[in-house]
């Protein structure tokens, strides 16, 4: 029964997380429309990226014991070609700066997780230190993952606005952390739970936030004026029209 419950709860934790990971599809196709990367950052899809190597490394015989943590390297699979592809499109349209960022980044994503899988291979001769090893990284990796959020928390206090703070990346986001933080502790693994302890918090703060501000849809300000003139112009009046899009890293609908 334990075992049955235990891959139940890692099919739906799969699903939430392809839900999660497939989130960001309406802010890039956003982001192609307007070929501009406006304010949206490329950070959480770095380390998302990073998350996703590391725990399909651990999830593979090679750190794990067989296939018992199979749901993890399918899930994570899934999620480095979706990563990439949006770390690909968020490259293009960037700028010369952006760009030199991204690149730095993710070749030091890249060139670290190397140095990880060589070390976990050759240094340790069996799993369970090397899933002490990948696992203490990959909690890390997690942990700066979920903590990544808090840039645009900290720009929706700011503003007021939760446009690029979108609802339904934080829902998954709490979905997936949830039922990952119960597979773990069905698993009796702590490097699968501890994580999802940081993330399923963050995800509640995200949608509080998103409930607190979405609504706040006009804000007064010197940009993006429409003047409108009725008869005589000595009576317009400049309006500063802010509405949120209710796209993503994803919103969710009023």
């Amino acid at each position: 029964m334990g075992d049955r419950l235990r891959l139940a709860i890692g099919v739906l934790g799969n699903a939430a997380s392809l839900l999660l990971y497939a989130a960001p599809i309406l802010t890039f196709a956003r982001i192609i429309k307007r070929k501009s990367t406006e304010e949206f950052s490329c950070i959480p899809y770095i380390l998302a990226l990073w998350n996703c190597f590391l725990y399909t490394w651990y999830g593979l015989p090679v750190v794990s014991y067989r296939w018992e943590n199979f749901p993890v390297v399918t899930v994570n699979g899934v999620g480095i070609l979706l990563e990439i592809s949006f770390i690909a499109i968020y490259f293009w349209f960037a700028s010369t700066k952006q760009k030199i960022k991204v690149a730095a980044m993710a070749l030091g994503v890249l060139t670290f997780f190397i140095i990880i899988a060589i070390v976990s291979t050759f240094i340790f001769h069996d799993h369970h230190h090397r899933k002490v090893f990948v696992g203490s990284i990959g909690l890390v990796a997690s942990v700066a993952m979920y903590g990544s959020p808090l840039v645009a928390v900290k720009r929706v206090i700011k503003t007021k606005s939760v446009e690029f703070m979108p609802f339904y990346l934080s829902l998954f986001s709490f979905i997936s952390s949830s039922l990952w933080l119960a597979y773990g502790l069905l698993s009796h693994d702590l490097f699968l739970a501890s994580p999802n302890l940081v993330g399923s918090p963050m995800g509640v703060l995200q949608l509080i936030l998103y409930c607190k501000y979405r609504q706040r849809g006009v804000v007064e300000g010197p940009s993006k004026w429409d003047l409108e003139s009725k008869g005589d112009r000595n009576k317009s009046k400049q309006l500063q029209l802010a509405v949120n899009d209710h796209v993503t890293d994803p919103k969710c609908p009023s």
